[in-house]
Formats: C-alpha cells, structure tokens, sequence
C-alpha cells in the first residue's frame, strides 16, 4: 500500500485540495468562493474555521476519511526566510502564519489547516518550498542602497519542482547541475540554480525583474521617485501600479497572456511591441542568470502557465538557446509538487527541516 497524502492550496478565491496515494491523483478540486463569501471575513486568519468545514464537506462528499491518510500538506505562506524544504507544521510557524509575519496572503492557511485538519488525528503536517526561500548568495543581496537589500521571494515551489524534474530525467542529482528556471505565469520570476540552491532570484511578489501579465517589473529608478511624488497618485495606487495593474494590463487592460499573442499576430501595434519586449526581457534575464553561473548552465527550463505558448518560448529560446539547452514544462503542478515533498519525507529520503 502506497502513502496517501491530502493536499491543501488556499487562494484568495479559491481553496483547491486533492488526495495522492503516492503520485497517484484520487481527487483533485477546486472549491470557488464568491466575493460575498469571503468579504464577509475582516481577514485571512479569520476563514480558517470556513475553509476547514469546506474541506471536510468535500472528502466527506468523496467518501474520504482523514483517518485513512498517512500526512496532511498545505501550501506555504508568508513566513521568515528559509532554506528550500518540507517543514513540519509547528507552533512557531502557526503563531508566523496567524500574524502573517510577511504579509497576508491566502497562502498562509495552508499551514493552519494541515495542522487543524491533522490534529485530531495526530498526523504528521508539512508545508513545502512557500514563496519566501531563501539560498541567495550574499553578493545578490547588494542592492547600491544600503537601505535597501534585495530579498528572496518567487515561484519557489514550481521552480524547485521542475529542476528536480529535469534532473531525475537526466538520471543526475539536482546537486549536480546549474540550471536557470523561468516561470512565466501572472508573475515571472527567473532563478539561477547553482548545485542545488537559487542563489539569485528576482522578487516576482513586488514585481522585480521582467515585467508580466499584471506586473510592472523592474523600472527606472528616477522616474518612479518622480511618479510617487508627483501629487497625482496615493501610496496604495502607485502599490497598485506595480503588482496588479502594470504589464499587460496597464498597456493593454488585459493580463490574458493568449489574448496579448493573439492581438499581436494579428499585427495590432501596441500589442506587438509589448508582446516582444515580454520576451525579451525573460530574454535578457536568463542572460543575467548565465553571468551569475559563470557561463556553467546544464539547461534552461521555461515552466509556468504562459510556457504553453509556442510563439512565447520560441521568442524566448532565439534569444537564449545558444547559452545551454531549452527544456519546456509548462504549466505548474503545485499539487502535485507538494505531494512529492511530503512523500520525500515519509520515504525517508529527507528529513523534514524544523521552522524557527
């Protein structure tokens, strides 16, 4: 008999949840709720009790018993900086993940629930590789502003997730090579993989590096000062300009990455332009990461949901294939890549690390 796990993803207006006998899917849902739903909570911490009876309704609906599982996993949220791992669920994250220590994300009840769904049955809870990993080399703190230091936060999951991927298909440990993995999905986010750890990586949270669907990405430094004092725009609406409203949106009020391609084969100037220079930044990113790994790449990944357009990694690989070789998984597996973590520790192939 294999082990079966039970898989917790809160987003802000969703709670997807599935159940693995080892990689085996039994059950994959996404439970939608409306915005009167969830408005009628002050926070995230207080839909946890909703989202639980949520969760219970629907393996019960399924003729699923907790009881049957062998561990719980929920996504990670805004937590402390750390190393890439799977954590046991304890009671300094729980107490990190109430007050959201970085932010308030939906993602920070994955934890809470893994932890409350597993309680009555004592069953072990983790979380897995949460958006705020770690492993930067100090060099790629150094931001020119002593202020200022850059900071670790992206696609952490599916990142770490498809380099394994690719390394195991090699027959290699993921120690063994240098990777550069670009996720291209509502945020882009571009990591240099030395030997195991991502030891410089763009902030995708705040929109930093190549802009994306709904991000900005990095800007002229100046011009932004002069913007945010310029009169015309609160703190929360220039916020807002950067992660939500920048990219695709601000130039063409659309974060649809097809909908953009599809403007743009049809010759519409705006969108041809902008479309281009989308690739062309993830271009000259990937650029960035072969200097940080010295020239030393086994092979450049594309991941994410936009990866599944051809015309987009075509644009991508012309201007970067002849750094290492082009390697496509597109989409992000996340359930599945949380399964996996939970299942390494069960196996006993790693132990789960300890938050702190």
């Amino acid at each position: 008999m294999g082990y079966k796990l039970l898989i917790i993803n809160p987003g802000s207006t969703s709670t997807k949840i599935a159940v693995y006998e080892d990689e085996n899917p039994l059950l994959i849902e996404t439970i939608r709720h409306s915005s009167e739903e969830i408005n009628k909570y002050p926070n995230i911490f207080s839909q946890l009790d909703f989202r639980k009876e949520i969760i219970i309704k629907a393996l019960e609906d399924k003729g699923i018993k907790i009881s049957d599982l062998n561990a719980i996993v929920g996504r990670g949220g805004l937590l402390k900086p750390m190393v890439s791992g799977t954590y046991s669920v304890n009671e300094a994250m729980l107490e990190d993940l109430r007050i959201g220590y970085q932010g308030q994300h939906a993602s920070n009840l994955g934890g809470l629930l893994a932890k409350e769904l597993s309680g009555e049955h004592k069953l072990p809870s983790f979380i897995v590789d949460p958006v705020v990993v770690d492993e930067l080399d100090e060099v790629a703190r150094v931001s020119g502003i002593p202020e200022i230091k850059r900071i670790s936060i992206f696609h952490a999951l599916n990142q770490k997730a498809v380099a394994k991927r690719y390394a195991k298909e090699m027959g290699k440990a993921y120690e063994e090579l240098n990777l550069i993995v670009a996720h291209l999905g509502g945020g882009v986010s571009v990591g240099a993989h030395y030997q195991g750890r991502i030891i410089d990586v763009n902030n995708a949270l705040d929109g930093d590096g190549p802009f994306s669907p709904e991000r900005a990405g990095s800007l002229p430094t100046g011009d932004l000062v002069k913007l945010c004092f310029s009169g015309k725009y609160t703190k929360e609406e220039i916020l807002k300009k950067l992660c939500g409203k920048g990219g695709f949106v601000a130039y063409l009020g659309t974060n649809d990455a097809r909908e953009v391609e599809t403007a743009a084969k049809e010759g519409e100037e705006t969108a041809s332009l902008v479309f281009e220079a989308f690739c062309y930044q993830i271009g000259k990113a990937i650029g960035e990461c072969s200097a940080v790994l010295k020239g030393k790449v086994d092979a450049i990944i594309l991941t994410g949901g936009i990866a599944y357009g051809k015309t987009v990694t075509d644009k991508i690989s012309e201007r970067t294939s002849w750094i290492a070789p082009i390697v496509i998984y597109p989409g992000e597996d996340e359930m599945l890549a949380l399964a996996q973590g939970g299942l390494r520790v069960l196996r006993g192939e790693e132990a789960a690390k300890e938050y702190r």
